[in-house]
């Protein structure tokens, strides 16, 4: 079984993921992949450089992602130019490490983690949809003691993103996340006791 798991920023994703990992489920981490195809000497990393030049570059040729987010997300054209580029080949790498999950334990469960699989209409390459969900008032701050952002800084970057009240709506299950620990790894094991996947 292929889940797709996704949440706002400071929900817990990571935490929830580790869980499932941690009972046998084979994870695919998008923000990982996007790591991944733009490593130093990729060509998508040349395409990129091509686009937007060498000064998104560090000295040793690895991509500077701070000067490269600097440059885009003032910019929707840029940004979405940066997207075309990125989008397919991590989309094509995502269903690869899904694909190859499956192949190797046809009875085992993937967590396929996607920061924005409903702003990128994704949900139709999974079974089931998770939404990891807390309050937006936990979000926020929990980014203040994590990040050491401000509490504006915290509730501009929220804003970048669908509401978390949106997706809890969108999605198949929900993962309440603002309790305590083993109260969500309890949601996780009552989640892998339906879906049949061992553990």
């Amino acid at each position: 079984m292929i889940i797709g798991l996704t949440g706002g920023i400071g929900s817990g994703k990571s935490t929830v993921s580790h869980l499932f990992v941690a009972r046998g489920a084979k994870l695919v981490d998008a923000d990982a992949i996007a790591r991944e195809v733009v490593e130093f000497g990729s060509p998508i990393l040349a395409e990129v450089v091509a686009a937007f030049g060498e000064e998104i570059l560090h000295p040793d040729g690895r991509l500077n992602r701070e000067q490269l987010g600097n440059l885009v997300f003032q910019n929707p054209a840029l940004k979405k130019q940066l997207e075309n580029i990125l989008h397919p080949p991590i989309r094509q790498l995502i269903r690869t490490r899904m694909n190859e999950f499956e192949s190797a334990d046809p009875e085992g469960l993937v967590v396929v983690d996607i920061p924005l699989l409903f702003e990128s209409k994704l949900e139709s390459m999974f079974e089931h949809v998770v939404v990891v969900y807390v309050p937006e008032e936990v979000q926020i701050t929990r980014l203040i003691a994590r990040e050491g952002w401000s509490e504006d800084v915290a509730k501009r970057r929220i804003a970048t993103q669908m509401p978390i009240e949106d997706k809890r709506l969108r999605a198949d299950t929900v993962i309440e996340n603002q309790f305590s620990l083993e109260q969500t790894a309890n949601q996780v094991d009552a989640l892998m006791t339906k879906w049949g996947v061992h553990r």
